[in-house]
């Protein structure tokens, strides 16, 4: 899975981290305790920091914070650094350290950290709870994790059935997609708010909270079927002929203007969860 991310680090950067960035970005606004404690966190752990989404928005949101973000795929630090370089000023960028660490792991000393935060990454970890209790660890007691992902939800996508239509009428809709979501040793997305609140508390964590949120993003026509082949399914499409991708991209286009604007409207279901380290 890391290699894929490696690989598609550039697309992610360009369609996906898009949707997720607004989501991501209340996480901060929901575990900023300066509302209480005018004292910003004076160190920040960003797990799984992806293309940099939440470390960026953590060194302009707190002046003087040091955030480490760490992801276990070198490609999107890679492309994290670039975003902030290209976004940050001088003082802010220096502020901010990236490394390569997976969750389960984290290469800190005990109670480093006062805030862990950390967005659509601990659905794919192989064992949530044990990433939860390794964050646990690095957090200085009193000091907190927050954390977004996935609630579990199959509710169909209308405008996935267009394309599907075109590439099975291609005779391709029963091969390997190239995603980059196969099936993996993963822990996937969350049952409910209340499993996922329990689940904190199982790693140690104590005065937790946890509320059930929907995303939401709007596609068009023409930038949901670029995505699909940019991003949701690159490797299929590179390997069709020139002709066939062709047609296929014709095809559904055309079935993709038959739905109504509204049909574009993405919304699923997300969990913001947050929890404190006993002192």
């Amino acid at each position: 899975m890391l290699r894929r991310y490696d690989r598609h680090a550039g697309r992610y950067h360009r369609h996906w981290a898009p949707v997720l960035a607004p989501t991501a970005r209340r996480l901060l606004e929901l575990a900023d305790g300066t509302a209480h404690d005018p004292t910003p966190p004076g160190r920040v752990l960003d797990i799984g920091t992806g293309t940099g989404v939440l470390a960026i928005e953590c060194a302009r949101r707190w002046p003087g914070t040091r955030i480490d973000a760490v992801d276990g795929s070198t490609g999107m630090l890679d492309v994290a650094r670039g975003a902030a370089e290209t976004s940050l000023a001088p003082d802010a960028l220096g502020r901010v350290a990236f490394a390569a660490a997976v969750a389960e792991r984290l290469p800190f000393d005990d109670a480093t950290f006062d805030l862990a935060v950390s967005s659509f990454v601990l659905q794919l970890v192989p064992d949530r709870l044990r990433a939860l209790r390794e964050a646990h660890r690095v957090v200085r007691p009193g000091g907190r994790l927050a954390y977004v992902t996935w609630v579990a939800d199959d509710t169909p996508f209308a405008p996935d059935e267009p394309v599907d239509r075109a590439l099975d009428e291609a005779g391709l809709l029963d091969a390997d997609d190239g995603g980059l979501q196969p099936e993996e040793d993963r822990s996937g997305d969350v049952v409910s708010a209340a499993a996922a609140a329990a689940q904190m508390r199982r790693a140690g964590f104590r005065r937790v909270w946890a509320r059930e949120a929907v995303l939401e993003h709007r596609w068009t026509a023409a930038g949901f079927l670029r995505f699909v082949e940019e991003y949701d399914q690159p490797d299929l499409f590179e390997e069709m002929d020139r002709a066939t991708r062709r047609a296929v991209r014709q095809r559904a286009a055309t079935l993709l203007t038959e739905l109504p604007s509204e049909a574009f409207v993405w919304r699923t279901p997300v969990v913001y969860v947050i929890g404190t380290r006993p002192v």
